[in-house]
């Protein structure tokens, strides 16, 4: 087969967070650590996913986001985690999808005793050219993304949104978990941290997440 035949039928890359975070950020992009700006820079292959494992030191939930992850589950299970736990596994999936522009993200929380809990997201840009997130059933964030001193990437929610064909329509904030903060902290080339809080304007903090993941070099096959 001619080469260009050949390029023509293997599996093109999909899109990478790099090149939409790149984007978004323009010249910030330049102040990330080189190892975040790598990381994310990979682009999956559409079927084989880029792999992280790792283990969250503290998942924990307040009273409040208890009883809103447990109301969620039946729309958005996994999103929000009605319960507190630590040191456990998780696994981490970034995948694309053909002729789709989304990326994908797949987390797998392994808690001590009870079934696996996974939750899938995907990210895009909009037509607007914002960063949005949509955890399930049409439900999303809008994202700002920002880079600390120290060249540490920061997401930040600013909305929560409800898309029902096509149209976007803002959710109060007293009718959400929160605010979403997320911070992408490197450690070396292969190992990264992540924090994740969910701030309510009324009831405080509701969410946290905080962990510790390394990038597998054999990224595992996904069925979507």
């Amino acid at each position: 087969m001619p080469d260009s035949l050949a390029a023509r039928a293997a599996p093109q890359p999909g899109p990478s967070e790099g090149e939409l975070f790149k984007k978004i950020l323009g010249s910030k992009w330049q102040g990330l650590h080189p190892d975040i700006r790598r990381r994310f820079d990979k682009n999956p292959l559409p079927g084989r996913a880029l792999h992280y494992l790792g283990a969250l030191s503290e998942l924990r939930c307040s009273r409040f986001g208890k009883l809103l992850g447990h109301l969620t589950q039946p729309m958005i299970q996994g999103a929000l985690i009605p319960y507190s736990d630590a040191n456990f596994p998780v696994e981490i999936q970034v995948y694309a999808k053909p002729d789709d522009p989304a990326i994908y993200k797949q987390r797998i929380y392994r808690l001590h005793g009870r079934e696996p809990i996974q939750f899938t997201s995907f990210m895009r840009e909009s037509e607007r050219g914002e960063v949005l997130e949509y955890v399930g059933m049409g439900l999303g964030m809008k994202l700002v993304l920002s880079v600390e001193e120290n060249g540490s990437l920061h997401f930040q929610s600013d909305g929560y949104f409800w898309d029902v064909l096509g149209w976007r329509i803002p959710l109060p904030g007293v009718f959400t978990p929160g605010k979403t903060f997320l911070w992408h902290h490197n450690e070396t080339p292969e190992r990264f941290n992540i924090r994740i809080e969910i701030r309510h304007w009324l009831m405080g903090t509701t969410f946290t997440q905080v962990g510790v993941f390394e990038e597998v070099t054999e990224p595992k096959a996904v069925t979507a």
